[in-house]
């Protein structure tokens, strides 16, 4: 079975800023309605995790060096949250991942690279 990693890519902050409570709600019913689809398809969620706004995040440039405040680039979009799963139908996934997508988010799907596939 390959792992895939799902990223969830739009305007993060918007959840916690402009989204009323209500809007949030119908957005979590999706996920959970997303979920519902992946364990009907056969697909295992491995991992994964929401992710807060990007004014909590902390970025090292490449090479290292001093730590700052907020996401490393300027982007008007980012990874807001993401999934590990595990399946066997790759189609599937990403007919799956339309529910997300239909919440006005962007997706972005990669198999994970098999650790028997790495030189040693």
């Amino acid at each position: 079975m390959a792992e895939y990693t799902v990223l969830i890519i739009g305007d993060t902050d918007r959840w916690w800023t402009s989204m009323s409570l209500s809007e949030r709600k119908e957005g979590y019913a999706q996920y959970a309605r997303f979920n519902q689809a992946l364990a009907e398809g056969g697909h295992t969620i491995v991992g994964g995790g929401e992710l807060t706004s990007t004014a909590d995040a902390r970025s090292i440039p490449k090479g290292g060096g001093a730590v700052v405040d907020g996401p490393y680039a300027e982007s008007v979009e980012s990874v807001g949250g993401y999934y590990q799963i595990a399946t066997d139908d790759y189609d599937g996934l990403l007919e799956c991942c339309q529910i997300i997508a239909a919440t006005g988010d962007g997706i972005e799907v990669r198999p994970n690279v098999d650790p028997a596939d790495r030189p040693s």
